[in-house]
């Protein structure tokens, strides 16, 4: 693996534009990786146009490093294993392994190629067990990999093998498996289903290989492969080998897989300004309100109990920053007792980003319990508590709770929203728990 080159923050002009991996970096200590098809232009971005989650680190950055490739397919995999290899500490999307992206085979004789976001031993339909490559962060750019990597490497996507070829083989990007069950290609002819079965797998094999960062061991297994087969005369196969060779550098250097888009502000944004301004006026709160995280407890006399954590970004709801927990106290149902167990178990992740607001579904009891919880590190964070009953908003150093209803239109949808969807979020997984514990004891 290459290693980085590395400039200091102030001489974002001197990175190349070409397509690879970026690194930010403080000390020996990896704050960020990713990917770009221009590094100078996301680079200067990341400084320019601060996002929401460049603002976790990028007055940390110190030195930037970089690693140039041919490609952009080379870029996306590269990616994958420097982060798998270092680890970098604001790459928030590891922390949730709902929102990255596994390339599977399956361990067959024609095995099938998919992608998901969870590995499993096995698929939960069959006893067919399944090997993987990744992680890789961005799923778009993956699929558009995967497709474009299909036309040199025809493989099958199907679950099970149908009746007769379908369109992927008439269009060349499947060496189509089910002909061996056709009437014209019965399965005595043992010659045609080895070719077709070796084809499946060499396939499979070396599109693995490329995907786990292995470009020039299959274009030297392939080259040997060219040369044996014109060695023993076998010139249209060594044709065809010369020809998947050609493809796949020509692939390589061309494909493009990654956006070039940047971040652009909406008139979302201006709407959140006016409503942040009246929440700071309402809360007596002096700093910015950008995130809004929201807490709800969940359970049946005490069983199966969770607690959710669902984000908002400026007013929409960030999927890639909802946690579940699933609440270890046991005994006698205590929400308050639930409450403190999930808020210091959120507080001692903070690399999952602070929220600037918390949500509490209760009253003042829950009000003070959440305070309560705010440790030195993040003492300044605004609380409220929104009671069901009435919808009374009980409010951080504030003796007088609020009646929703009395408050301007926009922070009286905010405060619904988030709590509605925080009591969804922990609900739908105390309703999981309760199917798979009554299977358990079934």
């Amino acid at each position: 693996m290459e290693k980085f080159k590395y400039l200091k923050r102030e001489c974002l002009s001197k990175l190349p534009k070409s397509t690879g991996v970026y690194a930010f970096k403080k000390g020996r200590e990896f704050l960020y990786i990713g990917k770009a098809s221009n590094i100078r232009e996301r680079v200067k971005n990341h400084f320019q146009k601060t996002s929401y989650r460049d603002g976790f680190f990028i007055d940390k950055v110190r030195k930037i490093g970089y690693i140039k490739t041919n490609s952009e397919i080379e870029a996306l995999i590269l990616e994958a294993n420097l982060i798998k290899k270092y680890q970098p500490k604001f790459n928030v999307v590891w922390k949730d392994d709902k929102n990255y992206f596994f390339v599977g085979i399956t361990k067959e004789d024609f095995p099938r190629v998919f992608w998901t976001h969870q590995k499993q031993v096995k698929s939960q339909k069959s006893k067919i067990k399944s090997q993987y490559v990744g992680p890789f962060v961005d799923g778009k750019a993956l699929k558009q990999t995967l497709k474009t990597l299909r036309r040199v490497f025809p493989y099958r996507s199907c679950r099970k093998l149908q009746k007769k070829p379908c369109l992927w083989y008439q269009l060349g990007r499947c060496p189509a498996p089910c002909q061996i069950k056709t009437k014209e290609q019965k399965i005595k002819d043992k010659k045609f289903a080895r070719k077709i079965k070796e084809e499946c797998q060499s396939n499979v094999k070396n599109l693995m290989l490329i995907l786990g960062g292995k470009k020039n061991k299959v274009l030297k297994s392939l080259e040997k492969e060219m040369k044996k087969a014109a060695k023993k005369q076998e010139f249209e196969r060594a044709a065809k080998i010369r020809d998947q060779i050609l493809a796949l550098e020509k692939t390589l250097l061309h494909a493009k897989v990654l956006s070039n888009s940047l971040p652009q502000q909406s008139s979302s944004f201006y709407v959140w300004q006016n409503t942040e301004e009246k929440l700071r006026e309402i809360l007596n709160i002096k700093g910015k309100i950008e995130r809004i995280e929201g807490y709800d407890i969940s359970n049946i006399q005490g069983k199966q109990a969770t607690g959710s954590m669902v984000t908002f970004i400026k007013g929409k709801p960030d999927k890639n920053f909802y946690r579940q927990f699933k609440i270890k106290i046991e005994g006698k149902p205590n929400d308050i007792a639930m409450l403190k167990e999930l808020l210091k178990r959120r507080f001692k992740h903070l690399e999952w980003g602070l929220p600037d607001l918390i949500l509490i579904d209760g009253g003042k009891a829950q009000l003070n319990i959440a305070c309560q919880c705010l440790t030195s590190d993040v003492k300044h964070i605004g609380v409220v508590a929104l009671a069901k009953k009435e919808n009374k908003l009980y409010i951080k150093g504030k003796e007088k709770s609020l009646l929703l209803k009395n408050l301007p239109r926009e922070i009286f949808n905010i405060f619904l929203q988030v709590r509605d969807e925080a009591h969804r979020f922990a609900l739908s997984y105390h309703k999981k728990l309760r199917v798979k514990a009554l299977f358990e004891n079934s």
